[in-house]
């Protein structure tokens, strides 16, 4: 039986090691964070992802999968290990790959056999050629250890899904013997395979978050057309994205992308084409765009209600996309940093991250567990994420709770014809607004 270790029990490791474990693997997961290994070997799944809870207790049970921060131990009895450290933004932009420098030479020092190591980190191109000098500095000189890119494309939200039907599997190996090996791993995903070189394997991971950032910030600039124009950029979209050669996903318009990928992956691949001379001016306007599109509801709000001292505000949702409590570059960041210099009191709501969100703000805003109590008297409620919750909220109950019944939708939440039927003042992004308190000049 092949003895699989995943290197980091963050989303991507610990989803990984779930899914390899599923499909009948023994896997083992090390971590050197004492409290959360501790957490999963007692069945509990650290981080908010639909299925995984599940999924972990299952394979728990069926001796499957376990956890440890013995890395030595699971190191030296390995034959695959795969590495999904994180791989953080750097002050300049660049990616920090400490992490996976350490791991890399703590596998090479414990390695009692030839074993094969799997990078699913996101890192620059060249990453795997340090990683292969790294091992071969330190291993036993006689030991044999191929070094292969297989980075992930997972979705936080829908981890477990995309694991079993994604669109393809990427390797970039020098290696044919190797090649075959993780091919014959991944077999009982019956997903496609791509096999290229090992630089293009890592390229393809940047390219592909490059890309997809870029359609969400073409929409959300078209949406600032829309709203001038008075079209509806939801029908554009769509109208757009019946064309196959452009798709309708990431065409809907909003407050921008967030999380732990596009932010990072799109700044480093900037800076990494510096590096050899290039100078990526598409994106670096797709991630100007983006910044400038988290402020968006806050303009919107201020041209509203104009000074926003002491104004009574609710935000529904703060984490960055739903089904996940991660807030890391979320859109509410910068908003809720923004109305706070301006004195405005904020109550949140979101059905997982408000324990991250604790970490970030403290006291200086009101939490609620219910839209209803994070809604009561307030003179603006601004939706930030499409939770099913928020998405399911009964409209007329705005208008009983709050104070005036406006709505600022940063994510086109509800149909403008449904709005049409209430006593709503709603705006949304790149839609006309429906029951207008003011005629904005230029819009918003």
């Amino acid at each position: 039986m092949t003895r699989i270790v995943v290197a980091g029990t963050g989303y991507v490791g610990l989803s990984t090691g779930v899914s390899f474990a599923t499909v009948g693997y023994n896997v083992t997961c090390v971590d050197i964070d004492y409290e959360k290994i501790n957490l999963l070997q007692k069945g509990i799944c650290p981080i908010f992802e639909p299925g995984l809870q599940e999924a972990l207790v299952e394979n728990i049970s069926l001796k499957r999968i376990k956890f440890t921060t013995n890395y030595q131990l699971a190191y030296s009895q390995a034959d695959i290990i795969f590495i999904a450290v994180g791989t953080p933004e750097l002050p300049d932009g660049t990616a920090n790959l400490s992490y996976l420098k350490v791991v890399a030479k703590d596998i090479a020092m414990n390695a009692k056999r030839n074993l094969m190591v799997v990078i699913k980190s996101t890192v620059p191109v060249g990453t795997n050629e340090i990683v292969k000098e790294i091992m071969n500095e330190n291993a036993l000189q006689h030991l044999n250890i191929d070094v292969i890119s297989n980075p992930e494309f997972l979705r936080e939200g829908s981890a477990l899904y995309d694991l079993f039907n994604g669109d393809r599997i990427i390797i970039g190996s020098e290696s044919q013997a190797a090649t075959e090996l993780v091919e014959e791993l991944y077999k009982p995903f019956n997903l496609p395979i791509y096999v290229t070189d090992v630089r293009s394997a890592e390229m393809i991971k940047y390219a592909s978050n490059a890309f997809l950032a870029t359609k969400i910030s073409f929409i959300n600039e078209i949406a600032m057309v829309c709203e001038n124009l008075e079209a509806n950029v939801e029908h554009v979209a769509k109208g757009i994205g019946l064309d196959h050669r452009i798709g309708s996903k990431f065409l809907n318009a909003g407050i921008g992308y967030g999380g732990s990928c596009f932010p990072k992956d799109t700044t480093a691949l900037v800076k990494e084409a510096e590096l050899v001379g290039v100078d990526l001016k598409l994106l670096k306007s797709v991630i100007t765009i983006n910044n400038q599109q988290k402020l968006k509801l806050f303009e919107v709000a201020k041209s509203i209600l104009g000074d926003l001292t002491n104004k009574e505000i609710s935000l529904l949702g703060v984490s960055f996309k739903p089904n996940t409590n991660d807030i890391r570059h979320a859109p509410s960041i910068t908003l809720i940093n923004q109305f706070l210099k301006e004195n405005t009191k904020i109550t949140v709501y979101d059905p997982c991250a408000l324990p991250e969100l604790r970490k970030v703000f403290g006291n200086s805003i009101s939490y609620s567990t219910n839209i209803e109590h994070a809604i009561l008297d307030k003179e603006a409620t601004l939706i930030l994420t499409e939770w099913e919750e928020i998405l399911q909220f009964d409209l007329q109950l705005y208008e009983e709770f709050m104070k005036v019944p406006l709505i600022i939708d940063g994510r086109n939440c509800f149909e403008l014809d449904r709005i049409k039927n209430t006593n709503i003042h709603y705006y949304s992004i790149g839609r006309q607004a429906v029951n207008p308190l003011l005629k904005l000049i230029g819009k918003f």
